[in-house]
């Protein structure tokens, strides 16, 4: 069984920053990809940023230069988000591709950028 658990979300005002974590726990092996994803009520969930075992990171076109990806070991991620707009307000996923070909997900933290 793995669990992923994110934390971080909350409040913020537009031009502020919030940072989101994720720990993954169980029964792992390796993760050779984590990443962030969002999704809005009425839209299909979509890729924020994502980070390979190797550190190589990608991210969608409307949060480069203001998002972070990282890695600090083997199972946690980190999302630094900085100059936050009102159209980033959307729960947060984590995600993880563990021991080679298994897809985890956490439950999401709810991020709410105010105008």
């Amino acid at each position: 069984q793995v669990q992923l658990v994110e934390s971080g979300g909350g409040l913020v005002q537009a031009g502020g920053s919030l940072r989101l974590s994720c720990v993954a726990s169980g029964r792992i092996f390796s993760i050779k990809i984590m990443g962030w994803y969002r999704q809005v009520p009425g839209k299909e969930r979509e890729l924020v940023a994502g980070i390979s075992v190797a550190g190589n990171t990608n991210y969608a076109d409307s949060v480069k230069g203001r998002f972070t990806i990282s890695r600090d070991n083997v199972k946690n991620t980190y999302l630094q988000m900085n100059s936050l707009k009102p159209e980033d307000t959307a729960v947060y996923y984590c995600y993880a591709l563990v021991n080679g070909n298994m897809d985890y997900w956490g439950e999401g933290t709810l991020v709410t950028v105010s105008s």
